[in-house]
């Protein structure tokens, strides 16, 4: 580890050994091996949005935006999408919020991606041993959790 500045904070020899820039581009590589193996009918965030309202069928936008880390306006934009796919219906509640549930498409779209979910995750983690593979997801869920 390189020796801290004069005011105390660590230098880095290079890009590639900063937490951030590395988190980025483990993102980029995470959506560019979801295209390569589900192709682009669908993208990562619409996968999490159909899989968590399968999960919780009838949340409303806020609470799915909370659910998928997303603010709700970027959320209710890619709820109106899937509506217009047909991929899920918007329901209005009081309070002008809006109650979300698959349709059958939408259901079949997660059902066809379903099985090769475990596919992309073994082509993402495929330079990692199995060891590996289970911590660097300890440590990214923890991550997640404490960034929450």
């Amino acid at each position: 580890m390189p020796p801290p500045d004069p005011v105390g904070n660590t230098r880095y020899e290079s890009l590639a050994d900063e937490a951030g820039h590395l988190i980025r581009r483990a993102q980029q590589i995470a959506v560019s091996t979801f295209h390569a193996v589900h192709g682009r009918h669908v993208t990562p965030i619409q996968y999490a949005i159909l899989r968590t309202l399968a999960d919780s069928p009838g949340i409303d936008q806020v609470t799915l935006a909370q659910m998928v880390a997303l603010d709700t306006s970027t959320t209710a934009e890619i709820a109106a999408r899937l509506e217009t796919k047909g991929w899920l219906v918007r329901e209005l509640l009081p309070r002008r919020q809006r109650s979300l549930h698959l349709t059958e498409l939408g259901r079949s779209v997660l059902k066809s991606i379903g099985p090769v979910v475990p596919v992309m995750q073994d082509a993402l983690l495929a330079t990692l041993e199995p060891q590996e593979r289970v911590e660097l997801l300890r440590l990214l869920r923890k991550l997640v959790q404490f960034g929450n």
